[in-house]
């Protein structure tokens, strides 16, 4: 929250560390690691991008033990309030939650041919009404650590993404923002931004590429729907369950008049009111395996940002192409004489006479240097493009199989928790019936 007398921020604390070294593993630094396994420089980086070599899972354990409230007199003396060093006890890191994001928008432009793992929602979004969005209700906060704990983790076990020095440093240092600022990460997001946000369209894009954007988009809108079915369904049962609090009610009302049938009656009342009191607990219980669906709706929008990636590469290959046969065709003009198209110059040329020959000579001399820029810049994009589309691809491949996986499991353990609730509600009518058996 933010008002006018002071400024409140979450931020996450790992009791112990947020990353401690397994047992046995002494390195700490990413170069030394690298040199445990026999190598001498960084997965992930330009000279070996696909290396899938071992993550940092292997080495570390990472977790986000708990979330803490932290408060300052105003913003203009945030940083000595909260970013201090000595807030901190010497095994032990505190992060913020824009301090996430910063280090997923880094991964985003430094690794755009990657499915980057999304963060947890910062407001709760699709909610059934009975339930609190406050974005400080400690249900939600917990919620939300996990999300957290489950993206450090996502991360840490991409066989690229987990070899990332900035990564490494997120986890390490105090001062990791000072490692992001020296890569120049600042001015590739705005330039991406600014070609993302573009219109254009691509005369010949890959029909893999094609498909999975149009697959990304059914993605995005069957998990929407099925959150949004979830919500009203919570909803209606939230109402069904309190409203076996009136048979407790009316139970124990009941029984204060029945003489011989007042002990059934009440023993049935009280069953009555632990079964109304459940659904709380149950209802929290499901919005973990909300969140896990919620993940996947976000997942959609990073699937999205890689083929879009893919389209804004083969637009400006093509551009670049186009703008090369132009510059020959101009020369072969040139050179023979024979205007194919029509031009302003070539009219000029028509009304006032040809060009003398220096002038002419100036000109293929130019020419010939703009083809040989073009060619090279062709080649180039190229290389870019088709890197982009082999690397995508297998991350892409990667991707679905693991949302397959995890969203099996994901509906497996809610259809689980809902014939769970079911017996439940068997076991207390059935003690009811127990009840009444003996009035």
């Amino acid at each position: 929250t933010l008002n006018s007398t002071c400024c409140q921020w979450w931020y996450l604390r790992d009791a112990v560390t947020l990353l401690r070294m397994r047992p046995g593993s002494p390195t700490t630094s990413v170069e030394g690691m690298m040199a445990q396994d026999g190598r001498e420089e960084l997965p992930g980086t330009d000279d070996d991008p696909e290396n899938t070599g071992s993550t940092l899972l292997r080495r570390m354990e990472i977790c986000v033990a708990e979330a803490e409230k932290r408060s300052g007199k105003n913003a203009v003396n945030m940083q000595e309030t909260f970013t201090h060093a000595d807030k901190c006890s010497p095994d032990s890191l505190w992060r913020r939650y824009s301090e996430f994001e910063l280090l997923r928008n880094y991964l985003i432009v430094t690794y755009p041919y990657i499915v980057v793992p999304p963060l947890p929602e910062k407001r709760a979004e699709f909610v059934w009404h009975k339930l609190s969005a406050d974005n400080m209700d400690p249900d939600f906060v917990e919620r939300r650590r996990v999300g957290l704990e489950n993206f450090l983790l996502r991360v840490a076990s991409h066989p690229v993404l987990s070899n990332d020095k900035i990564l490494y440093h997120f986890l390490t240092e105090h001062g990791w923002k000072e490692a992001v600022c020296e890569t120049g990460f600042q001015a590739k997001v705005d330039s991406r931004l600014r070609a993302l946000s573009a219109t254009f369209r691509v005369r010949n894009p890959d029909k893999r590429f094609m498909e999975m954007k149009h697959y990304s988009d059914e993605l995005q809108s069957h998990t929407s729907q099925l959150l949004r079915a979830r919500a009203r369904v919570a909803d209606r049962l939230y109402g069904v369950y309190k409203v076996h609090g009136n048979y407790g009610r009316v139970f124990s009302e009941w029984s204060a008049i029945e003489k011989e049938m007042g002990d059934g009656l009440q023993s049935a009342g009280h069953h009555m009111d632990a079964y109304a009191a459940s659904i709380d607990d149950i209802l929290e219980e499901e919005e973990h395996y909300a969140d896990q669906l919620k993940e996947y709706l976000s997942y959609a929008e990073a699937l999205r940002a890689v083929c879009r990636k893919h389209e804004l590469s083969q637009f400006e290959l093509e551009m670049a192409s186009q703008d090369l046969i132009s510059k020959k065709q101009q020369r072969e003009e040139l050179t023979t004489g024979i205007v194919r198209t029509f031009s302003f110059k070539g009219m000029t040329n028509k009304l006032f006479g040809q060009e003398a020959p220096e002038q002419r000579e100036a000109r293929l001399k130019l020419l010939e240097e703009l083809i040989a820029e073009g060619e090279e810049s062709v080649k180039e994009k190229t290389v870019e493009r088709e890197e982009h589309v082999e690397r995508a691809w297998v991350d892409m491949q990667r991707f679905k199989e693991q949302k397959d996986k995890d969203l099996r499991e994901a509906l497996i353990s809610y259809a689980v928790m809902q014939i769970s609730m079911c017996k439940k509600g068997i076991q207390v009518w059935g003690n009811a019936k127990e009840c009444f058996l003996k009035m």
